[in-house]
């Protein structure tokens, strides 16, 4: 059975894809912050997994860590075999007008954002070539597409993220390798969560369908995007925002 591997999969729209892509008949390793209350939530994630049939492991690694990413890999190769789909969606934020912004905090923003994908990219892509087949996804924002205001280290990170994808796409796509990305505009996760209501309202006045969207709206993309029935799909920007952009 082919494997998907999600990065920050222990709560939110991580969460969301391993059960949308269990439901879908992958088995799936979920990775998760190497804490206590993150591997309790992701034990539960793996629990719903697998009431669809599936294998479904939990791994925890700090994927902003290179080495961490490395072991992580090599472990899941040992236990669940191969790792057909790549979706990487662990991300943070840190926000604060840039007037304000810590250096430590821009940068912290960056490794777990950015540098995970490259981590993550670096140890996984080779797995896929000697398999002659993979399908990366790659999570961005519409704040990589557009800027958001006290934001700047999150976008910088979602707008590399979006440069990454359509380079892996053109350097992979002659093994079999698809790349994509998604960029969520507004939905409701723990991120969203801890918004002001009078924040919350300013920012659905700029979406057509004027809601927020749900986390399972974006894994039913990625659904797709890891299909077959995308595989002629590759370096893309799917928006998933509600019309935020028009």
């Amino acid at each position: 059975m082919a494997v998907a591997l999600i990065t920050g999969a222990s709560q939110g729209i991580g969460a969301c894809i391993a059960k949308r892509l269990a439901k879908d008949g992958f088995d799936v390793a979920i990775n998760h912050y190497p804490s206590e209350d993150s591997e309790v939530k992701a034990k539960a994630v793996a629990e719903e997994c697998r009431a669809f049939g599936v294998k479904a492991e939990c791994f925890a690694a700090d994927v902003s860590n290179y080495g961490q990413c490395e072991e992580m890999v090599k472990k899941i190769k040992a236990e669940m075999g191969s790792i057909e789909a790549l979706i990487n969606n662990a991300g943070i934020t840190k926000d604060t007008l840039l007037a304000r912004m810590k250096e430590e905090d821009y940068d912290a923003v960056i490794a777990v954002n950015q540098k995970s994908v490259y981590n993550m990219l670096k140890h996984v892509c080779p797995v896929m070539m000697k398999q002659k087949y993979g399908r990366i996804v790659n999570v961005s924002s519409v704040a990589g597409l557009y800027g958001n205001p006290g934001q700047v280290n999150y976008s910088a990170s979602k707008a590399a993220i979006i440069g990454m994808t359509k380079t892996i796409a053109k350097e992979y796509g002659r093994k079999n390798i698809t790349c994509n990305a998604v960029a969520p505009g507004f939905i409701n996760t723990p991120m969203t969560d801890a918004l002001s209501d009078e924040i919350k309202t300013k920012l659905l006045d700029a979406v057509a369908l004027k809601r927020y969207g749900e986390p399972e709206e974006i894994a039913s993309v990625v659904s797709f995007l890891v299909s077959d029935d995308s595989s002629y799909v590759t370096g893309q920007v799917i928006e998933i925002s509600g019309g935020l952009s028009m």
